[in-house]
Order: structure tokens, then sequence, then C-alpha cells
């Protein structure tokens, strides 16, 4: 039973409804069909138009100009929006800027990014850690949690390595962006997920303004140092500046990889005609990983603010109003990809998925993500005899950011 199916609107705004990915999906494809930008209303947050066509999605990213992020880049309660403005200072980072400050913020880490310098500086060690986390494996023996024991630190330690945080401060890293982003899951949040929250940004400020203390002093190679002495219009970034950007690169730069390499495996096991074709031809492996992230999806959405009014879609929408643009429904709209709900490495459009973003906002680490994944598979395959499931998998309850929590397996590798 599909208690989303009566109200599919709510499945925006209860970070139960994530974890059930196949009645989300059959309440986010019920709107499609009948209701494809809801009004969706209720007291604990906001109204808000939902967009769930992938076409719709594409045309409000392209028009960045007339569809803001602002602050509020990212769905939140009522009283969660009433507490930071009468803060007055929260961190602020790429995804809740526009415009030329978007622009020179994104600047300063932008070549670091681009393929040909990712190439040149980590497809040798990425290709490296992929062997070690396999290896992670055949240690731990036949049988392990591939979402906790492999996929979390993967990922952690190629963006942590980059960004300059010591190996020894990977767990205290991973722990906060759970905390961060799962702050709606009782397993993360626990009782108080507001209070959760805002230890967990005094925990970062803490940390990182020691590191931006450090690198001022003693600059080196890595992404820390380029942050703590950039300058914009002159002047050095301040302590929140440096701060937003840390945390960005140090949460976004991982968890969403951890979640499509353990959501992609999902697939791959559910799919074994799909696993077969891999290891029978491995140079699908890069479309492949395209098909991973566009089946998992692990940015769920992001908001965006109508300067002026619009029509989207056909809907008229008025200035001030909020859209959420649903990336996980997008990704899966009968429009764009035939038969969606089928997880196929070689569908020919697998990388029109909107998970990256698009235009302006597109994605920083985009091509870190997909080289990441492309090694892991790529040695995994070569080395597995056999894998399957070895329970059912379980899912994060949250709203922005997420996917499995728990992948039980059991394998055999050479």
């Amino acid at each position: 039973m599909n208690p989303w199916l009566d109200d599919p609107g709510r499945i925006f705004i209860d970070p139960r409804a994530y974890a059930r990915p196949a009645a989300w999906h059959e309440a986010a494809a019920r709107l499609r069909r009948e209701s494809p930008i809801p009004r969706v209303e209720s007291e604990e947050y906001a109204p808000f138009w939902a967009l769930t066509r992938h076409a719709d999605i594409v045309d409000v990213e392209r028009q960045h100009d007339r569809f803001w992020n602002t602050t509020d880049s990212v769905l939140r309660t009522r009283g969660a929006l009433e507490r930071a403005q009468a803060v007055g200072a929260e961190l602020k980072t790429l995804i809740h800027m526009d415009g030329a400050e978007h622009r020179a913020y994104r600047r300063i880490t932008n070549d670091r990014f681009k393929p040909a310098s990712l190439r040149e500086s980590l497809e040798g060690a990425v290709t490296d850690l992929a062997r070690r986390y396999v290896d992670r494996m055949a240690q731990l023996g036949e049988r392990c949690d591939f979402a906790a024991d492999v996929a979390l630190y993967y990922p952690l330690h190629v963006i942590m390595s980059l960004l300059g945080v010591p190996e020894s401060d990977e767990p205290r890293m991973l722990q906060l962006t759970q905390k961060l982003f799962g702050a709606e899951d009782p397993e993360f949040g626990g009782p108080d997920r507001e209070a959760t929250m805002l230890a967990t940004l005094m925990d970062f400020a803490a940390y990182f303004n020691a590191m931006t203390a450090a690198r001022r002093a003693q600059p080196t190679e890595d992404i820390a140092s380029t942050i703590a002495n950039a300058t914009i219009d002159g002047a050095p970034l301040g302590d929140l500046q440096t701060i937003s950007y840390y945390v960005i690169i140090a949460t976004a730069g991982h968890d969403t990889t951890s979640s499509s390499l353990a959501g992609g495996l999902i697939a791959l096991l559910e799919h074994p005609d799909q696993l077969r074709a891999l290891r029978d031809d491995p140079s699908l492996v890069p479309n492949a990983v395209d098909e991973m992230i566009r089946w998992v999806t692990p940015v769920r959405h992001f908001m965006r603010y109508a300067q002026e009014e619009a029509v989207v879609g056909g809907r008229r929408i008025a200035r001030g109003d909020a859209l959420l643009l649903s990336y996980l429904s997008g990704n899966r709209d009968e429009a764009v990809f035939a038969d969606p709900m089928r997880f196929d490495v070689r569908r020919p459009n697998a990388a029109d998925h909107v998970a990256f973003g698009l235009g302006v906002h597109f994605c920083l680490g985009a091509h870190l993500a997909r080289m990441e994944l492309r090694a892991f598979l790529t040695e995994l395959l070569a080395r597995v005899e056999s894998i399957e499931l070895a329970g059912e998998p379980e899912y994060t309850e949250s709203t922005f950011v997420g996917g499995p929590k728990r992948v039980p397996i059991r394998y055999r590798l050479r």
C-alpha cells in the first residue's frame, strides 16, 4: 500500500517517502501524468510549486536570471526559516548564490575541478583508491554492508585528500556530513534535528577556522589553501565565507557520490542482466555510470524563486513564488527516458539526466564524481566472481540529499 497516492504532493515534504523509493516514484509518476506542477501547501512549509517534468526543470535551470537560488535554495520548514532570519547570519555556499557573486566565488576553485586538471592531478590516485576499497571488501570476507563499509569511505577519502583534510580526521567529516544532510532521519538527526544541525555547523566552523589560519600561515597545494588565500574584488574571504566554501566541498564532494555508488550497485544487483552486460563489455562503464546517477539522483531537489511573473509548463508563476525542482522525478520522466523505471546500462540518453543541474549552477564536482564511479566499477568488475544482495537495502529519510544507508551484500572476489 502506498500512503502517498491520495495526496502525492506530500512526497516532497515527507522524508519518510524518500526512504521508500518505489512508493515515491509511483506517486511522482501520477503527478507527471495528472498534475505535473502541483501547488504544495502545508502547515510546516511555505507553499511552493513542484516541478516534476524534465522539460520544466531544464526550462527553469536555463533561466537563471529569472529564477534565483537565494539563501533559501533548499526546502526548509517555516520554523527553520524564521530562526535563520532571526540569527541574521548563515552559511552561504555556491548553491545559495546568484549572478556576479556566484560567478566570482565559483571562479576560485573552478579550474581545480575541470576534466583536464582532474586527470592530471587525481586520475592515478583515484584508480589506486578504487583498488584499495575493493581490497577492503576482500578483507571483510564474503559479506559486508556495502554502503557503510565501502561506499561511504571511498569518495570521502578522495575529496578530503583534494581538500587537504588528513585521513585521521575523515571519520569526523563523515559524521558531520551525515548529521548535516541526514538530520531529518532520526538515526542521524536525533530527537531535535534543528539542534543537531546547529551543533554540526558549529563543529564545522571550529574545524575549518583552524584550517584557514594554518593555510594562510603556510599555504600548500591543496584546495583548502586555494580557498583560504582567495580574494574577491581584492579582499580576502571573510570567516563565514571561507567556512561556507569548505563545507560545500567537504560534504557535497563525497556524500552524493557515495549514494550514487551504493544505489548504483543495488540497481545492478536487482538487474543481473545489466551486471552481466557490464562484465561482458567493460566499455559500457562510462554510460553505466550516468545511468546509475540518473537512477539514484542523490540530490533530490533545489529551490528556485521567480524574480518576475513567468509561465512554466503552462502554469502561471507569480513574482516571488517558490519552485521546487524535483530532479528525482525529472530523471524518471517518461517523455525523455524510454521505460524510465528500467535500469539500462546501454540507455542511449542516460547522460541527459538532470542530477547535476544545468547551466551556471551545473555541479562543480560532476567530473570528479564520474571519474570515481568509473574507477570503482572498473576495478570491481575485473575482480568479482559473484555478488548479490544479502538482505533488504535501507534508505535515508531526507528530502534534500540521500540514498541507501545500508546495503547488505555477499560476494566472492578474485
